[in-house]
């Protein structure tokens, strides 16, 4: 509702506020006339007249906005039907990420506004608090406001200082449905589903971009294993444990293939590296039998482009898999150290799980119990909380 009311207003301040005074008019009109058979197209189409209105009231303001043209007449409920939302979703993702907000500006908005996730879930994801993500949310929006910033898909040149942010916003949000930060439910099918969509459309846009390839590929070679991660009893399945007869084979396949295309052409870039660590762990017949040692190699260029302290965190699985977990906590205790990854619940449960190996059960279990302070989401915590009650008990 927010992109396509948003292509109507050019403006996301008007369209959110046209969106919000829309599900209102709802809450009278349906309650007096009952609910529409199209309930999502009646929304759209009253808060794109709503924009229109406002517009047609404030001509100063509208011949000033860089708008896209839009007819006067609103579009009835089958001319939103055969709006191909998607167009609008992304052409909002381009908009928030706009070389005129900081980086981490554009990201936050577009996951806010665009991809409907939560502050807090966005300021876990930038370990930061929540008021000082909701303030940088804020922010970008304002400056969007001010600088009169266009609402419309960047012309080709324009897309090498859009694109990786966008990349990056895809990602996130796919991250984020993947293992949810907060809440019962480990995955959050819906911001899966929503990040695949825009990855693919991305995609079939820039099909000659290694990194887009490299994107998609990532998402469908992880996506490939969600029905596998949660035991019918709803206890966490961690990779080792996993049923790999039960993999999505048509995604792996396709993922792979994505994966060759974005590695050919010069050095790949961070997500065509991501992608083939995660086809190595796909196409591994078990979690032993996984080619670890070139997993490792590939989380060092992995560092080479992108020196996150996550992806050294993520790299020291590897470590302990071909050099054992006494070299891995060894990393992992100078992650420590580096305090950048202060607060992120998984330095913790990964020093955890590397004391268990070693067998120093008692500081193993005051790691997990760290971890488990950190963690909000039920099935991680019913995980941790489980590893106790093991430790504790042997």
């Amino acid at each position: 509702m927010l992109a396509a009311t948003a292509r109507v207003a050019g403006d996301i301040e008007l369209a959110e506020e046209c969106v919000q005074d829309a599900y209102l008019r709802a809450l009278d009109t349906w309650a007096r006339d009952g609910v529409p058979g199209n309930p999502g197209a009646w929304l759209t189409t009253t808060a794109r007249r709503l924009a229109l209105d406002a517009h047609r009231r404030d001509r100063t303001l509208r011949s000033k906005l860089p708008l896209l043209v839009e007819p006067d007449a609103a579009p009835d409920a089958e001319d939103v039907e055969a709006d191909v939302v998607p167009d609008d979703r992304l052409r909002l993702v381009f908009t928030c990420c706009h070389p005129a907000l900081a980086r981490e500006a554009q990201v936050a908005l577009t996951l806010r506004l665009v991809c409907g996730v939560s502050t807090g879930d966005i300021a876990q994801a930038f370990l930061v608090s929540e008021p000082t993500m909701a303030a940088r949310v804020t922010r970008a929006k304002k400056k969007i406001s001010a600088a009169r910033i266009a609402y419309r898909v960047p012309e080709a040149h324009e897309l090498p200082d859009r694109l990786d942010a966008v990349l990056t916003v895809v990602h996130l949000l796919y991250t984020t449905g993947h293992t949810a930060p907060t809440g019962r439910d480990l995955v959050r099918v819906d911001l899966v589903e929503r990040a695949l969509d825009l990855a693919r459309m991305l995609h079939s846009l820039m099909p000659d971009e290694r990194e887009v390839r490299g994107l998609l590929a990532l998402l469908l070679l992880a996506d490939a294993r969600r029905a596998t991660r949660i035991a019918p009893d709803g206890r966490l399945l961690l990779l080792a444990e996993q049923d790999r007869s039960r993999w999505d084979r048509a995604a792996i396949d396709e993922g792979v293939g994505l994966v060759f295309d974005a590695l050919r052409g010069g050095r790949p870039g961070r997500f065509a590296l991501q992608a083939a660590i995660a086809a190595l762990h796909a196409e591994a017949p078990s979690y032993a039998e996984t080619d670890w040692r070139q997993v490792v190699g590939l989380y060092d260029e992995l560092l080479r482009v992108w020196p996150s302290p996550v992806v050294a965190l993520n790299r020291t699985a590897a470590v302990a898999m071909v050099d054992g977990p006494a070299a891995a906590l060894v990393e992992v205790e100078a992650l420590e150290r580096d305090g950048r990854l202060a607060g992120y619940r998984y330095l913790t449960a990964t020093k955890a799980d590397l004391l268990r190996r070693l067998g120093r059960n008692k500081e193993a279990i005051a790691a997990y119990r760290a971890a488990l302070e950190l963690a909000d989401n039920a099935t991680e915590r019913a995980f941790l909380a489980g590893r106790i009650t093991e430790l504790s008990a042997g």
